[in-house]
């Protein structure tokens, strides 16, 4: 070995990972909404506010801007001229539902204790096969009220058309409203919206089930458009008067087509 020099051994690992590259570790980016998907989840918050701040709104005005007593039993009723009965659902088999059923029998009553002298039922009768208002008058027929104190309002196709027909083509000025109570403070801020002095006499006999906690939670929206409706005059049926004073008969109607399923208009 010549002078220092030194020697240098390589040795062959069968490995070639010493000349690989060293590679930096991902960098992870964070990704941040978009200014205008900011601003849209923004507007849809507010939005939804304001559409829940609307409905709380109107429902309030319903339930504090609704004149008159409410009551619970005929017995307890002052007397009015009219009890306005509005229409509820008719089973396909003519048939009342509980809920209506339960309208008219307070009805029958309130005419049985000489509260009211005259009876106006009012409820959808758009089309031959499906009448409320008939079918109506034929239970408070069966319960024992004279057919000739009864009058039935064909167009009532919503409480705001009841109470407004009520007072332009029947001429009612004063009425007990016979409803049940999640329908009650409605239909007695819409007669006074129209200038109806009404009272009001519930008519909750029985438990409804599922179908009062429906009507429970619809009657949130159905106030709101009742405000609505009156804020913007919503169209009503028109038609010649009735008047309350004249003979019942008149506002019967036409007797329906032969072959009309049981919940057509009237069979004299």
């Amino acid at each position: 070995m010549a002078g220092n020099a030194a020697t240098v051994i390589v040795m062959n690992t069968g490995s070639h990972a010493e000349t690989l590259p060293v590679l930096a570790p991902p960098r992870v980016r964070s990704r941040r909404p978009s200014p205008w998907r900011r601003r849209l989840i923004l507007a849809a918050v507010l939005l939804a506010a304001l559409g829940l701040l609307l409905v709380l709104a109107t429902n309030l005005i319903v339930l504090l801007d609704s004149d008159g007593e409410i009551w619970n039993s005929p017995t307890e009723a002052k007397h009015a001229e009219v009890a306005i009965v509005p229409g509820a659902m008719v089973n396909p088999d003519g048939t009342m539902s509980m809920m209506l059923a339960d309208r008219v029998n307070q009805a029958a009553a309130l005419y049985a204790d000489g509260k009211v002298d005259k009876i106006l039922v009012s409820g959808d009768h758009g089309q031959w096969a499906y009448d409320e208002p008939t079918t109506m008058r034929q239970a408070l027929v069966a319960d024992g009220v004279p057919a000739n104190v009864i009058y039935t309002d064909h167009a009532g196709f919503n409480t705001h058309a009841t109470m407004e027909r009520a007072k332009e083509i029947f001429g009612v000025t004063s009425a007990t409203i016979v409803t049940q109570g999640f329908h009650m403070k409605r239909s007695l801020y819409l007669a006074k919206a129209v200038g109806l002095e009404a009272n009001g006499l519930t008519s909750d006999l029985h438990g409804y089930g599922g179908q009062g906690i429906k009507s429970d939670v619809r009657e949130v929206a159905s106030r709101a458009k009742a405000v609505f409706d009156v804020l913007r005059g919503a169209p009503v049926v028109g038609g010649d008067p009735v008047p309350i004073s004249g003979p019942a008969r008149a506002s019967w109607g036409p007797k329906a087509p032969e072959g009309t399923p049981p919940a057509g208009a009237p069979s004299n």
